[in-house]
């Protein structure tokens, strides 16, 4: 008689506590997990490191961000499968998404972003209103809008101070078809590469050079394979938290709304870190490759025909050119 009160009694804890359990919400947290290109030390990491570092102080409980860097899940094209196939829970594109939406072929335009406080201003006016809801329709949904940074071009040539020193450097550029358009009118002979092939590629003479923020350049070590580093800062791209709108709507509403203010809030401590890499990075860089100002104007002179092409082959290209120009007026 005693074993079966103490039976009942066990029995009767154990419902009383998973009732509990239940009731107090300590179901284990989501998991998600945040695919990038950028190796160690580049603003890819840096950025979603610290993203992950606040889901997991913030939310713990909820959710928990899992980081892997350096192409470990995959290359853009491939990340943003797997978004859709729901085995990768957030990726960063940056140049791609020209690729995938052709209206962010805006931010291919040459010198089109002045600077920081300029992309500010597009970002707030224009982007959420026309571009963001643009690649929803492809079935992703973009969270809150980081940097890849201002673009040099280095090779192994010579410097690059107008556009026609171009004319026959094999170049690696994203796979982006406004960047191979735009070295090509330059006189360049673009090739389109994965950015984890393209330090083999250089070390290996398969191309003379290629184009990056100053934190790709560096981090990727590129400067241990070339001897020029020209800064002409061509385009200005940006990076997308990007998520499956999919998988993301299948998330508790208020899980989805506690990440995306993070997404949102990371986006002054992303530029605060780019301007930083590139001040802290040109120095540590000065001993390894010849380092030379390009003459931006002459650039911009010969970037005119990229503009008329975008402007009449993507629809409503001309107009959101327009805009974002004279958002750019007061800076």
């Amino acid at each position: 008689m005693k074993k079966m009160k103490l039976f009942i009694a066990v029995i009767s804890l154990t419902l009383f506590l998973t009732a509990v359990f239940a009731i107090s919400g300590t179901a284990q947290a989501v998991e998600l997990k945040f695919g990038h290109v950028g190796a160690p030390g580049s603003l890819f990491q840096i950025s979603v490191d610290e993203f992950a570092k606040r889901v997991n102080a913030q939310m713990g409980g909820e959710a928990t961000v899992v980081a892997f860097g350096s192409s470990q899940l995959g290359k853009d094209r491939e990340l943003l499968r797997k978004l859709k196939l729901g085995t990768v829970d957030f990726c960063l594109p940056s140049t791609v998404m020209s690729s995938v939406v052709d209206v962010f072929g805006l931010f291919e335009m040459p010198y089109l972003v002045k600077n920081r406080f300029h992309m500010r201003a597009i970002r707030d006016q224009l982007f959420w209103t026309y571009l963001a809801p643009a690649v929803e329709k492809k079935g992703y949904k973009i969270i809150a809008v980081w940097e890849n940074g201002f673009r040099s071009i280095t090779n192994n040539k010579k410097p690059i101070n107008v556009p026609a020193d171009l004319k026959g450097i094999k170049l690696r550029t994203p796979k982006g078809s406004w960047r191979v358009k735009m070295f090509k009118s330059y006189g360049a002979n673009p090739t389109p590469m994965a950015l984890s092939e393209v330090f083999v590629a250089l070390q290996t003479g398969v191309i003379d050079g290629q184009e990056n923020p100053l934190a790709q350049i560096y981090s990727q070590k590129f400067q241990e394979v070339q001897e020029y580093l020209s800064l002409t800062g061509h385009v200005y791209t940006p990076a997308y938290v990007t998520v499956s709108a999919k998988k993301w709507a299948k998330l508790p509403e208020d899980v989805r709304m506690k990440i995306e203010d993070i997404a949102k809030g990371m986006q002054e401590f992303v530029y605060m870190s780019a301007a930083k890499l590139d001040t802290d990075l040109l120095k540590k860089m000065e001993s390894a490759v010849k380092i030379n100002q390009a003459d931006k104007n002459a650039f911009i002179k010969a970037s005119g025909p990229i503009y008329d092409e975008f402007g009449k082959t993507v629809p409503g290209g001309a107009d959101l050119v327009k805009a974002a120009q004279q958002l750019g007026n007061d800076y």
